[in-house]
């Protein structure tokens, strides 16, 4: 990840860094018992389509000691739509979009947040929670779309086009956030785009879901050529070969896709969009064109749904893992810290977003 579009703990330490002020719990011993295979029992049903029972005395004690030590210490783990079925539904306690997660973190009774999804994320936590410590699992967990700008960048878009707003992607940086003018999702973006009341608006990072957002707007869409590389991968032509394959199947597409994409899908949405429409309409053959693990989390919601998978995984998503997620509540690490001239204008930025008026 480039350390120029990310706040790490060491450059932004301004006091006692999270093992210190919470203090260090020995990593707990890991063992396969009677005990533990009863408690995590109601869990295993959860998953078990998805994991094998032989499988799962591997994965039962990190839960268990997950479970009982975010307890301990009062913590709450936010868990992307993306994450492993392990993770989304035997340890999370709150599972979401990005910008879903980091609002309904506010409302709960947490010191701790641990958040389990990529780096841009884990800060937006910490801007609309500034008071409470968020930990992630892997400092490395990145993302290709918000990496495709910096806040320089942004500084020179707004040279080239004076006057212009900047509506920018909630999937960027804190730095990045902090020189536009107000943020979007995925399902608000032409709102956000209109409510300006203009005719030119500069919509960054990603350049797919600006041409999307234009196709619903009579506004100009400036761009920026961002894509997240699970998204950009999926093409027209393999998704109408499943539907000639079988007509039945329905065409499920996140805004992050290319037009083309968008174009033959019966249904575009963000992440939570996609998973209400499928919990809604139960169509009997659904074919999701995101992150494939969002597929098997939501089977386990909809049994009566089959799920075609042209499957594109997140390699950042994955670096999250239960043994990451145990170290990270034993060791209070990595606390993810914003420098607070950067944190005041990009929470602004995010605050715009939340309250614009539906």
């Amino acid at each position: 990840m480039s350390q120029s579009s990310q706040t790490t703990a060491a450059e932004a330490k301004t006091g006692p860094t999270a093992a210190e002020r919470f203090g260090i719990v020995e990593r707990p011993v890991l063992e396969w018992t009677p005990e533990i295979a009863e408690e995590t029992e109601p869990l295993y049903q959860k998953v078990k389509d998805h994991i094998p029972r032989i499988e799962w005395p591997v994965y039962a004690p990190y839960v268990a000691a997950i479970n009982r030590l975010k307890k301990e210490r009062n913590a709450v783990i936010l868990a992307h739509n993306y994450q492993t079925p392990e993770i989304y539904h035997c340890v999370a306690d709150i599972v979401g979009d990005s910008l879903q997660l980091a609002k309904e973190a506010t409302k709960v009774d947490a010191e701790i947040i641990v958040q389990c999804g990529v780096h841009f994320m884990a800060e937006t936590s910490k801007l609309l929670n500034p008071d409470k410590t968020v930990l992630i699992p892997d400092m490395k967990a990145g993302c290709s779309l918000a990496e495709s700008i910096t806040g320089a960048d942004v500084r020179l878009l707004r040279e080239r086009y004076p006057g212009v707003p900047v509506v920018t992607y909630v999937n960027t940086s804190a730095e990045v956030k902090a020189e536009t003018d107000i943020c979007c999702t995925s399902s608000n973006a032409v709102q956000v785009v209109e409510s300006f009341g203009v005719d030119r608006v500069l919509c960054i990072p990603d350049e797919y879901l600006a041409q999307n957002v234009a196709a619903q707007t009579k506004v100009k869409i400036l761009t920026w050529k961002g894509h997240c590389e699970v998204h950009e991968r999926f093409t027209a032509e393999e998704l109408l070969a499943y539907k000639e394959a079988d007509p039945e199947i329905e065409i499920v597409a996140h805004p992050e896709c290319p037009r083309e994409v968008v174009e033959i899908a019966d249904f575009t949405g963000s992440t939570s969009g996609m998973i209400n429409y499928v919990k809604d309409r139960k169509p009997p053959k659904v074919l999701l064109v995101t992150e494939c693990s969002m597929a098997s989390n939501i089977a386990s919601e909809a049994p009566e749904v089959h799920f075609v998978k042209p499957c594109n995984l997140c390699p950042h998503m994955k670096r999250i893992t239960l043994p990451k997620i145990l170290d990270s509540l034993c060791e209070m690490k990595d606390e993810i810290l914003v420098d607070p001239a950067i944190a005041d204008r990009a929470r602004l930025a995010v605050e715009r977003m939340v309250n614009l008026k539906h």
